[in-house]
């Protein structure tokens, strides 16, 4: 499945170490100004920040082939094409006939008989910058509509914020962090964290908060296409994701229920919530509330410690990863969360529309 979407559809291609990558959008409307800079901004962020990050250096610049006239989206297919101009696959050439540990390798291998060793392939982080592309434009879309997605660090490892969810978290907050994490000080600790984690050759996991405001009540859809389901799928769908939570999550399986009820008040002619316990979501469709969600990221698997696999013939063996890796997703994960919530909301938003 390479496409995403059910009215702003987005099919992405390529390969970690082929030609290029790029996508092509569909069912955007017509007359929506794209701003570039803001595009250029969201894959800088995707790049993340010296010392804890892959020391491969793409310029991503993406090259649009189609959808665009005079800046503005025409209703046609957005189509684009980034390429890849610094792959280094000799990096990989000693894996070719072994299985990396928690990669997708033998799976692949499993599925399709045949696999592209260098880099993961399909299966490789490369091809999330298409979607940070993609996940811009709908964010610009959905901006004009009052609507603001910001994805922030809430763990790395054993450094956390205190609470679940960060309140009020505002792009601002995060200007200048090395991790994404909106408190200052948590962000230098977890920098430091990690810079050590690099150095002992290991990688580590991680949480990230999503804040999403301006939704409407009424968005979303029941039962098999609950809004919280979409959301999560989307989340599942990038590298590394191992869980989410919507609202408190899990927690709530520990409360009583006069404890984890979002009652109800009137405000002028509106109806909000006291607590948000559920996340902006109640029945699958949003209630109007701050959407609310958190999403775990396992370490990343490659590491350069020595570990035992098996090879293409079966047998046993030991391995050593060399290459260029990050020590974590941390901060590079984050634009690529908040493109997916922005593909979600915005396809959500269309489809509503339709009703009225």
């Amino acid at each position: 499945m390479n496409t995403f979407g059910r009215i702003f559809r987005l099919t992405t291609f390529g390969e970690s170490h082929g030609t290029a990558i790029g996508g092509v959008i569909d069912g955007c409307p017509p007359g929506i100004e794209i701003d570039m800079d803001s595009i250029a901004q969201a894959i800088e962020r995707r790049k993340g920040k010296g010392g804890i990050t892959t020391a491969r250096s793409e310029s991503d610049i993406p090259h649009f082939v189609s959808g665009l006239f005079e800046g503005k989206t025409t209703g046609t297919p957005i189509a684009f094409v980034i390429q890849n101009k610094t792959q280094e696959s000799k990096d990989y050439d000693h894996l070719k006939e072994v299985f990396r540990p928690s990669h997708a390798d033998y799976t692949y291998a499993m599925k399709y008989g045949v696999r592209d060793h260098r880099g993961g392939g399909r299966a490789s982080a490369r091809e999330t910058v298409v979607r940070v592309v993609a996940g811009e434009i709908a964010a610009q879309i959905l901006r004009k509509e009052g609507i603001e997605i910001v994805a922030y660090t809430s763990r790395v490892g054993e450094k956390s914020l205190p609470t679940m969810y960060y309140d009020d978290v505002r792009r601002t907050d995060l200007l200048g962090r090395m991790v994404g994490c909106p408190d200052a000080e948590m962000d230098g600790e977890m920098y430091t964290y990690l810079s050590d984690v690099r150095a002992a050759g290991n990688t580590v996991g991680g949480i990230v908060g999503v804040s999403i405001t301006g939704v409407p009540a009424g968005v979303g859809s029941p039962l098999y296409e609950k809004l919280e389901a979409r959301l999560a799928s989307a989340m599942m769908s990038i590298g590394a994701s191992k869980g989410v939570e919507i609202g408190d999550g899990f927690a709530m399986a520990e409360m009583k229920g006069s404890d984890a009820n979002d009652q109800m008040r009137a405000e002028g002619s509106s109806v909000r919530a006291t607590t948000n316990h559920s996340g902006g979501i109640q029945g699958g469709i949003s209630n109007g509330e701050e959407i609310r969600l958190r999403v775990a990221f396992k370490p990343i698997a490659s590491i350069a410690l020595a570990q035992k696999t098996v090879n293409t013939e079966g047998k046993d063996v030991g391995l050593n990863i060399s290459g260029r890796h990050d020590a974590s997703v941390f901060p590079r994960v984050l634009p690529v969360v908040e493109a997916m919530a922005s593909l979600v909301i915005l396809d959500e938003l269309l489809c509503q529309r339709l009703y009225s």
